[in-house]
């Protein structure tokens, strides 16, 4: 396995960090020199047949000559590549050059970008594989390039890439164009050769290892471009968690969605995005989450990239919530209609008004409530089938129109085909087709749907994915406010005060609640006592039953080696077992190692939640919401949100889990305080960026939700050690 990428984007941000010392504002990177060059030099220029470095030459030329672009060929042992006059170093082409194309082995790689940034080149395309995806120094080589780019006068993109960047591009028909991002020019080319469908490309960016120019640069440029309608991706690994936030922080602002296939939701999928493209995947919950909060739309294919890009591309603002699905076959809209439903979409029946200009045309033996079944032949008759389609599309429940099509019926499909390109054109709502056919060489299907610029789709399932990332994309738009603004940049004073409870390592539950109450969390009220004596006192005080644990460091699990008692009453029950637990701690730990007994009151009623905060290797802190107790090791019920994050993010966090009945009066129980709960979480989220440096871990299980607040019932911090650090 790779080691790691180790070119970290440099700051150019004016030191503008937040308390954790991470930017809060994107680095800014002159990409309209990289993707509009005046002259590029091409070093390692081959007009061998075959080779690697004449296709490619090749290919560039192509480009150059139609972009007005001077290519310039650099190889030492060549006076002519081509017919162009090849010089033998960057050093003797004259002018200014824009990018450097290198083409050479890898272990000659980095004294030609050492000449790059020589002559000033402001970038460089840095072709061969062999770095921090590969063995035999392949990570040294890497490091060389990062360290040479520190003062970023120099842009790299690569190494292992392609020159993607630099092909013909097609303006598409019909709404803006997709600007695409992949670590993997072969992933990109699927969606590349989507052109010949009619679908607009603007900019392929093929960031390879990402050694410098990252997913972030690209997305930030791509985001501010007037003909970028949608950002495409296939990642494989990010480079820095927080310039991802912030990249799709700067695309919402600007409306432009980004769809992501993300390489990593097993095991096997993350040792072979690290291999490839030297990244750490990081957790794939984490991950997922995050793109989540971040209004990021996570697919699973290339074909689904395609289908969510191509519709986000060729609409508009949704005008209402319901789906409508218009077919000639019963069955077909019923199965549709199961479909949208599965996917979470709204099928609302028709009003009695639209129904009855529906019958109109249709046979009243036939149901038109949505989905809508014409039984075929009004649909190809020129005054039903355009009523028919007017009607659904002028019900006000309805803001699209799924119109899945049998298209090897030729008659038939060309006239529906035909209807719904018209009625498109005279309606704010969107019309989605999809084309039943296997062929798709069908005249209505390529000379028809294709020009017209309408979401085209193969499969239902495809059309509907589609459909449901472009309803959330804009419910996200419309309650979207940048998490960066009201980010800390100094520690909060409860710093100062849950650092007096801080030690090295794995804490005991008592300090471990200090910390919490340090941010306002409420905890269980607990008494640490050094003898049996102490604990009868202790739980007198409190009063009624109590509980009894044994407090150790040494001891991880204390509820598996009976060192936890629930309900213990009386001095007598309490001498005992407070003797009973000492005891029985010394067969575990040493003596020097075993606090005493923690006398804690007893909580009861609620629901158990978890709480927490873990460190993730893209991220940074996160916190961890979800139902608590046994239940999350058996259900693994939780979820993950990636600071900053606000009030509003707090309660969907909270609202994602799938235990939420359980906190909102499922079965007549009383619901608990969620304003409360998301107070806990807003104060964890506080503490771990306070506290970013020190603590490692945070697990508050179980944090008690009770209709009067919560409270936290059990608490661990593990924080860094002296060997965390070296």
């Amino acid at each position: 396995m790779a080691a790691a990428p180790t070119g970290t984007p440099v700051d150019v941000t004016g030191g503008s960090t937040d308390v954790t010392g991470r930017p809060l504002a994107l680095r800014e990177v002159d990409l309209d020199r990289f993707f509009h060059p005046r002259r590029i030099a091409f070093v390692g220029a081959s007009d061998t047949d075959g080779s690697q470095a004449a296709l490619n030459l090749r290919m560039l030329r192509s480009w150059a000559e139609g972009a007005d672009v001077e290519v310039v060929p650099v190889n030492p042992k060549r006076d002519e590549v081509g017919g162009l006059r090849c010089y033998p170093s960057l050093h003797e082409v004259p002018g200014e050059v824009d990018v450097v194309v290198v083409m050479v082995p890898a272990a000659a790689a980095v004294p030609v970008l050492e000449d790059a940034e020589a002559i000033g080149a402001p970038f460089a395309v840095l072709f061969p594989a062999g770095f921090a995806e590969s063995g035999d120094g392949g990570a040294d080589r890497q490091e060389r390039v990062a360290r040479l780019l520190t003062d970023g006068r120099l842009h790299v993109l690569g190494p292992n890439t392609t020159l993607g960047s630099f092909q013909h591009f097609s303006p598409g028909v019909g709404g803006d164009r997709i600007a695409l991002i992949t670590q993997s020019g072969h992933q990109g080319r699927p969606i590349y050769q989507a052109q010949e469908l009619g679908v607009g490309l603007s900019h392929w960016a093929p960031t390879g290892n990402e050694v410098d120019l990252e997913f972030a640069d690209f997305a930030a440029y791509f985001a501010a471009q007037p003909d970028v309608g949608v950002i495409a991706a296939y990642v494989e690994g990010f480079a820095d968690g927080r310039t991802l936030l912030l990249a799709a922080d700067r695309a919402a602002e600007h409306g432009v969605p980004i769809v992501v296939v993300k390489v990593g939701r097993t095991e096997l999928g993350r040792s072979w995005a690290q291999s490839h493209s030297g990244h750490l995947a990081g957790s794939d919950a984490v991950t997922s989450a995050a793109l989540r909060q971040a209004g990021v739309i996570r697919v699973d294919a290339l074909d689904e990239l395609l289908d969510v890009s191509v519709l986000l591309a060729r609409s508009s603002r949704p005008v209402a919530d319901g789906i409508a699905i218009y077919s000639i076959s019963g069955g077909t809209g019923a199965h549709a209609a199961d479909l949208a439903t599965a996917a979470g979409l709204t099928v609302p029946e028709l009003s009695p008004e639209t129904q009855a200009r529906l019958h109109e045309h249709i046979s009243p033996f036939l149901r038109v409530s949505n989905p809508v079944d014409s039984g075929g032949m009004p649909s190809m008759d020129e005054t039903a089938g355009r009523a028919i389609i007017d009607a659904i599309l002028d019900d006000p429940a309805i803001g699209a129109l799924v119109v899945p099509m049998p298209g090897s019926f030729s008659p038939l499909g060309e006239i529906m085909s035909r209807h719904l390109v018209e009625a498109a054109a005279r309606t704010d709502k969107l019309v989605c087709v999809v084309w039943g056919s296997p062929v798709g060489d069908e005249p209505a299907y390529r000379d028809v749907l294709l020009p017209s610029g309408l979401p085209v789709f193969r499969t239902v399932p495809g059309c509907l994915t589609a459909l449901r990332a472009w309803r959330d994309h804009h419910a996200f738009l419309a309650r979207r406010r940048s998490p960066f603004t009201e980010l800390p940049r100094d520690p909060s004073p409860s710093a100062a005060v849950a650092r007096r409870s801080l030690s090295a390592g794995t804490m005991t539950e008592h300090a471990s609640k200090a910390v919490l109450e340090a941010y306002g969390v409420a905890v269980s009220r607990d008494t640490l006592c050094a003898d049996a004596d102490a604990a009868v006192a202790a739980a007198r005080d409190l009063g009624g039953p109590v509980v009894l644990k044994i407090s150790s460091t040494a001891i991880a699990h204390k509820s598996d080696l009976g060192l936890v008692r629930v309900g213990v009453a009386g001095d007598d029950e309490v001498r005992a077992v407070a003797t009973e637990l000492l005891t029985v701690a010394t067969e575990h730990a040493p003596p020097d190692e075993i606090d005493g007994v923690l006398v804690c009151e007893l909580v009861t009623g609620g629901t158990e939640t978890i709480l927490g905060v873990v460190r993730d290797e893209l991220f940074g802190p996160v916190v961890v919401f979800g139902l608590g107790g046994i239940a999350v090791e058996v259900y693994g019920d939780v979820t993950f949100r990636v600071p900053p994050f606000d009030r509003d993010e707090a309660h969907r966090m909270i609202r994602e889990v799938r235990g939420l009945p359980l906190l909102t009066g499922a079965r007549g129980r009383p619901p608990a305080d969620l304003e409360a709960l998301v107070d806990a979480v807003m104060a964890v989220q506080r503490l771990a960026l306070d506290l970013h440096d020190e603590i490692l871990e945070l697990d508050v299980n179980p944090l008690v939700a009770r209709p009067d607040g919560c409270v936290a019932v059990d608490a661990l911090v593990v924080t860094r050690t002296a060997a965390d650090e070296t």
